[in-house]
């Protein structure tokens, strides 16, 4: 859902929602650790075991096809968010909706919302073509079970977010230009860095529930939820079970998958029905601690930080790409200086290409905590289950199978766009890793 194309306004203008991936999601952070022997000859084992992790031959083909599908899609995409801003600016639109908006209206903050909305809705209808057939594909390889009546039912309420939250986020970049022309993008760090903050906290209040329902997990399953406070004990985090949540996702998707969100007040952990309903308490368990794993290593808040921290260099690097199209082709756009609207589309494509270009270093961080909360979580439920390792490499088996993970995928889009390690290395290393046998250690917990 929260895709680079449907979040220039909200992600690029500094509003931070933590991700929900498939595969067990965090938010992007640095936390990395010193890694053990006991990881490291996992590791190794890992890297060249290609049978933790297969298909079945019915489910094989289906999922190569997928992988190179969602491959040019995620490709098509990212150069089409480029090629869209690029269009708007050199046909002349961002100008004519310019024209258009300080016609109908002379006030600022009216004017804002006007532009941002004719701008949102004239690139939503760009991305329509290719978000329709990605949920095409989605119900035709079973990923998806989303009625389109329910599916464009999200796009409206995704577009009226990005419409409210980026429109008022647009008026403040616009009166910091104002006051401050050559220092904005520090004076519009600030009020970007309180809009993450406040991003993480009420997304599971006021985001979330907006597109999926949830239940306590402790109504709908409580044997379940006296299984997963046997982690919470050994994980000694204070989770209780009214933070354990229950999503519908049935309603909508076929995968499997658990979340970490919010923090203080609000941070919660989230299953999906789907998982439920598909894997066995042990490998539920197992996931859970997963989760765990990114609460005790402190991945939620530091990936806010590092949020926050970043965005200081990329709204200057910003400020400097802004000027430099606007004095090259400010004249050819009819766009003047950065107090027109038109504008915001010149700072959009800066940006886009900025986040474009930082992504395998912000991806790369997330592959490294992902394969920390896999340890922290496999060492979590160690005598909490049976057998670890194959209650971990099972997880994996299943997490792959229901969402057709393609156990060879190009090397490029892993480095490039993967926010998790490939499955087939997850299932090995859950495999080989053992830090309780003889001259081991684990990496998180007193032996």
């Amino acid at each position: 859902m929260r895709l680079r194309s449907t979040l220039l306004l909200l992600v690029l203008l500094g509003v931070g929602f933590a991700p929900h991936s498939i595969g067990f999601g965090a938010p992007i952070t640095p936390m990395l650790t010193r890694t053990t022997p006991a990881e490291a000859y996992a590791e190794r084992i890992a890297a060249h075991n290609s049978t933790a992790y297969t298909l079945p031959p019915d489910k094989l083909p289906k999922a190569i096809a997928l992988t190179h599908i969602g491959d040019t899609l995620t490709i098509s995409k990212a150069i089409w968010t480029l090629a869209q801003l690029i269009l708007v600016l050199s046909l002349g639109v961002a100008a004519r909706m310019r024209d258009v908006t300080v016609r109908l209206t002379a006030n600022r903050w009216a004017q804002c919302f006007v532009f941002v909305f004719m701008l949102l809705l004239f690139m939503r209808l760009l991305d329509l073509p290719l978000d329709i057939y990605g949920h095409r594909i989605g119900l035709a390889y079973g990923l998806s079970v989303q009625g389109w009546g329910s599916w464009l039912s999200d796009k409206v309420k995704l577009f009226g977010l990005e419409w409210a939250i980026g429109g008022l986020l647009a008026i403040i970049l616009f009166w910091v230009m104002c006051k401050s022309p050559t220092r904005w993008w520090f004076w519009f760090w600030i009020p970007a860095v309180l809009s993450v903050a406040a991003g993480v906290f009420f997304t599971p209040y006021v985001i979330d529930p907006l597109f999926n329902r949830f239940e306590p997990l402790s109504r709908t399953d409580p044997a379940l939820v006296d299984q997963l406070e046997k982690v919470v004990a050994q994980s000694g985090i204070p989770i209780p079970p009214e933070r354990m949540f229950l999503m519908k996702a049935s309603a909508k998707y076929t995968g499997l998958n658990a979340y970490v969100t919010g923090f203080g007040a609000s941070k919660r952990i989230v299953v999906w029905d789907t998982a439920i309903a598909k894997a066995t308490p042990d490998e539920i368990a197992f996931v859970f601690a997963h989760e765990m794993g990114h609460y005790a290593l402190g991945h939620v808040v530091a990936g806010a930080v590092l949020t926050c921290v970043a965005l200081l260099p990329f709204f200057w690097l910003g400020s400097h790409g802004l000027r430099i199209l606007l004095r090259r082709f400010g004249a050819a756009w009819r766009i003047p200086s950065q107090q027109d609207w038109g504008a915001l589309v010149v700072l959009l494509l800066v940006l886009s290409a900025l986040s474009l270009v930082a992504e395998p270093i912000a991806n790369a961080f997330s592959r490294s905590i992902e394969h920390n909360a896999d340890v922290y979580g496999q060492e979590a439920v160690h005598g909490i289950v049976a057998d670890p390792q194959a209650v971990g490499r099972h997880s994996f088996q299943a997490l792959g199978e229901e969402s057709l993970d393609d156990p060879t995928p190009h090397p490029f889009f892993e480095f490039w766009f993967g926010t998790h390690p490939p499955i087939r290395f997850r299932a090995a290393f859950a495999e080989a890793y053992d830090p309780w046998a003889a001259g081991r250690y684990p990496k998180y917990f007193a032996k």
